[in-house]
């Protein structure tokens, strides 16, 4: 029997950069069983991510042992397997709700806070918080009014839009689970939008995504949207014509 061939010395030092699948061990034309073991269970994972609920209450009470206001809304798709089957449902804020955030009367505001369940509640159930309280200091110490945190369950991105109207913030940030991948189940997503209402498109949106320990760090992350933030409010929009060029100024500092 031949030797198989050595695997490229650059696959190697790829795999030294990205968690993706690349340069996969062999054995003849299949792959080893490790490595079919390990795309099972990476399957298993991401469908896992989509269909578990996401902890809103323990959230909630870990935000609020840190002394932050938190409501919780739903959309209109009444559970999962309607979420999954009725996008549109996803982006519509439920009846009873839209009349507790417009009661409320809250003053105006900076910048809301959105956490959405998304398609991965692992995201939210692992990273949200830590992620919501390092952005919600960051906002405050760099002069931005921040008002009460939203919870929202079934929600797709557009459901920030009316949650930022009802409650007069000028800016919304929504911290979502991202679509798994087979890299990745556990990645949260920041949608920004300037002026949030109903009917805003998705090219008025910025997105910093990837947001996970294997991905980018929250911290980078941060650093990105503090510069969107800043950007949106100073220049009043939001979308495909901001640019982050938050790493251009720090190589420039």
């Amino acid at each position: 029997m031949n030797d198989p061939p050595e695997k490229p010395a650059f696959l190697d030092l790829l795999k030294q950069f990205t968690h993706a699948r690349v340069g996969l061990e062999r054995v003849g034309h299949a792959v080893t069983t490790a490595e079919t073991l390990n795309f099972q269970l990476s399957h298993a994972a991401a469908r896992d991510a989509i269909h578990q609920p996401a902890d809103f209450v323990g959230i909630q009470q870990q935000l609020e042992a840190q002394h932050l206001k938190v409501l919780q809304v739903h959309s209109q798709a009444s559970d999962r397997t309607q979420y999954l089957k009725r996008p549109d449902l996803g982006r519509l804020l439920h009846p009873e709700d839209q009349e507790k955030l417009q009661n409320m009367q809250l003053a105006t505001r900076d910048v809301v806070i959105v956490i959405g369940d998304g398609l991965s509640a692992t995201a939210i159930n692992q990273h949200a918080v830590r992620m919501a309280l390092k952005l919600v200091l960051a906002l405050q110490q760099n002069g931005f009014s921040v008002a009460p945190l939203v919870l929202a369950s079934q929600a797709r991105v557009a459901l920030a839009d009316p949650i930022g109207e009802l409650l007069q913030a000028r800016l919304s940030i929504l911290l979502i689970g991202e679509r798994p991948g087979l890299s990745s189940s556990d990645s949260l997503g920041a949608y920004l939008t300037y002026g949030p209402r109903q009917g805003r498109m998705d090219s008025e949106r910025n997105c910093v995504s990837n947001i996970n320990p294997k991905g980018l760090s929250d911290e980078t992350a941060i650093q990105s949207l503090l510069f969107l933030v800043r950007e949106a409010l100073r220049l009043q929009f939001s979308g495909v014509q901001l640019k982050d060029e938050s790493g251009t100024h720090m190589l420039t500092d």
